[in-house]
């Protein structure tokens, strides 16, 4: 059964008429009659009573016909249903990124984006980079705003913007009144890193290795908060970027001036899939946004 013969039926039960469905339907007649023989025999019973030239539905075809209407309603819904979800000012967006984007870059890229498609809908989703890497694989997102660090030949990441990371330490530490320090100034100090999880554990390892130590790692955190906490709490220090929910009456950032300490963020996607209207036009939105939040910096 294919649509072909779905659509045949549905045509000559409304016109209960061979000859003036095969001219409807713009094919032969013998094909048509041809095509409702091949349906009647794959359903076993017969969907018309002949007589003469008319034909007529029998208490089989009727059956059968209600159910072809509420699957043909079914699939128009369908073609409704993918309509909202991909047009570009109805559609919904699924976007995955890191927790430290969800304070400040995250709120207020969806809220500028909602001022321009008001009816454009979000499902947001925090979480690590490598999380966020398997959710792109596994189709549970369109986008991600990640820290990519590593080729994955499935993905493909767009970098939007360097962001600079800072020596965290407590105000009371010896170098929280310095302007600017070289790295290798505390590698005798205690490493507060992150869990493996977090691309950061791994970036300030490879920091740390290419300022000539090996970090003493003490503890490690889930969150920038909680680490850059550990740290006003004298545990130790880190490498964290400059988010606004640092408490600045515990802790103080230091611009660190040899290596360069940074990590580069992007917006990724899985290679070879389609991507919506919707989703095609946030992409060009958030690489616009993003350049537009650096010249304000500048």
């Amino acid at each position: 059964m294919d649509w072909h013969q779905i659509n045949y039926f549905r045509t000559v039960a409304t016109i209960q008429h061979i000859t003036k469905a095969a001219k409807e339907l713009a094919i032969s007649q013998p094909a048509l009659s041809r095509s409702i023989a091949k349906l009647e025999d794959e359903l076993g019973v017969p969907l018309f009573d002949r007589k003469g030239r008319r034909i007529y539905l029998n208490r089989y075809g009727k059956m059968f016909l209600r159910r072809v209407e509420e699957s043909i309603m079914q699939i128009e819904e369908g073609k409704r249903e993918i309509w909202r979800e991909t047009h570009p000012d109805h559609g919904t967006i699924s976007l995955s990124f890191l927790p430290s984007l969800g304070a400040s870059v995250i709120p207020e890229m969806v809220s500028a984006y909602q001022k321009e498609h008001p009816h454009v809908k979000f499902q947001l989703a925090q979480s690590s980079n490598r999380q966020i890497i398997h959710q792109l694989k596994e189709r549970q997102a369109d986008l991600a705003l990640i820290s990519y660090y590593q080729e994955d030949e499935e993905i493909l990441c767009f970098p939007l913007v360097t962001e600079e990371l800072f020596l965290v330490v407590a105000n009371d530490h010896p170098l929280a009144s310095l302007e600017k320090v070289e790295l290798d100034m505390v590698k005798d100090e205690p490493f507060i890193s992150f869990k493996e999880a977090n691309e950061l554990g791994t970036i300030i390892h490879e920091l740390c290795v290419s300022a000539g130590f090996t970090p003493n790692v003490v503890f490690e955190g889930e969150d920038i908060g909680t680490v850059a906490g550990l740290a006003g709490a004298r545990l130790g220090v880190s490498l964290v970027p400059d988010l606004k929910l640092l408490d600045r009456e515990k802790v103080t950032l230091v611009p660190v001036s040899s290596p360069v300490c940074a990590r580069e963020l992007g917006l990724a996607s899985l290679k070879n899939t389609y991507q919506s209207p919707v989703v095609r036009e946030f992409v060009t939105f958030v690489q616009t946004f993003i350049t537009e939040k650096q010249n304000q910096k500048e």
